[in-house]
């Protein structure tokens, strides 16, 4: 879906007339949040989001699988495999597999490392392990009940923070804030803007960790594109933050277009982007998340792939390990 306006803006009309529902969706959401989940029996991170959209659970998700790995673990991904048409539990295969089937990001993780996806999270479990998981990594699911987690660390984005601070139809949260804080075992803040600010003040007060880190465009491409003019889009949460991060990459970005997040991109769409690019003289490029769901046109357009770097990669180090240990303690029989 593509958000509307008034989610970011200041207090409106339009969110004050669905305030209504947002109560009652939020009510709904909170007492969700209460239910107890199936203990894995292995360790559980979970990466996720106080509000619908992106804000860099993905890059997330992969930074902290390599710090796992550099623990000596084996991380598995478990995901719902939004905008997939299969239920699960699969594992994921980047051949066999499309977006269409288990999700863009499953797909796009998948290459990095193993991927279960399973519409019923708890079901993915024993699918996991059975691919020689340490720990589970949950791609999302931080309201989700169905699995106990030992660690939940939500990623927020510094320039667009939580929007107008509401719930659901009337602002992008997907509980109240409050529980939700409640829960939080560490905040990560993408990016130096300052709209996370009173959410980092809270959390910090309550003694847990609020770690920064930003998205770094990857060397080899940045030096490829730099020197051409670019026809850039992207179908994600924040297209915007795409768009800027090529400039700020110092590339040319001549044109650009924005479409809502996980679009599913019809045939007349792209050839009308590549023979406009053709026609223009421009170069193609999109995210990795939106190639994933390109692979037929994957020659004609070029990835800028980034990675998430944090400002104190010995903080997160230190609270990953320790989480691991105290959840390793409390599962043994």
């Amino acid at each position: 879906m593509r958000e509307p306006g008034f989610w970011h803006g200041p207090a409106s009309l339009n969110a004050h007339l669905l305030k209504p529902l947002a109560a009652l969706y939020g009510a709904i959401a909170a007492k969700r949040l209460q239910r107890k989940g199936l203990n894995a029996g292995i360790p559980v991170l979970c990466v996720g989001n106080y509000h619908v959209g992106g804000a860099g659970k993905t890059p997330t998700v992969l930074a902290l699988a390599k710090l796992l790995r550099e623990l000596g673990e084996t991380p598995v991904v478990l995901s719902r495999g939004y905008g997939g048409k299969l239920g699960g539990p699969v594992r994921v295969d980047p051949i066999r597999h499309a977006a269409s089937d288990v999700g863009d990001e499953p797909l796009m993780l998948a290459s990095a490392l193993p991927v279960v996806v399973s519409r019923k999270r708890a079901e993915g479990v024993p699918l996991a392990r059975a691919q020689g998981a340490t720990v589970i990594l949950m791609d999302d699911g931080f309201q989700s009940p169905a699995v106990v987690k030992d660690a939940s660390l939500i990623v927020i984005d510094s320039e667009r923070g939580l929007g107008n601070g509401q719930v659901f139809p009337a602002g992008p949260l997907r509980a109240p804030l409050r529980p939700q804080l409640a829960r939080t075992d560490a905040l990560i803040i993408v990016g130096n803007g300052s709209a996370a600010a009173s959410v980092a003040t809270e959390i910090a007060a309550q003694g847990k960790p609020v770690l920064a880190a930003h998205l770094k465009p990857d060397a080899a491409q940045v030096a490829q594109l730099r020197g051409k003019r670019v026809l850039a889009f992207a179908g994600i949460g924040d297209p915007t933050r795409f768009f800027n991060t090529l400039r700020a990459s110092g590339i040319e970005v001549a044109g650009q277009r924005a479409f809502a997040d996980h679009h599913a991109y019809s045939q007349a769409e792209i050839e009308s982007l590549i023979a406009e690019a053709k026609r223009d003289g421009l170069t193609l490029v999109t995210t990795e998340k939106d190639l994933a769901r390109l692979r037929d046109w994957s020659q004609q357009i070029v990835p800028f792939p980034v990675t998430l770097e944090f400002s104190d990669p010995v903080q997160l180090r230190k609270f990953v390990a320790d989480r691991l240990f105290k959840a390793r303690e409390r599962k043994e029989p």
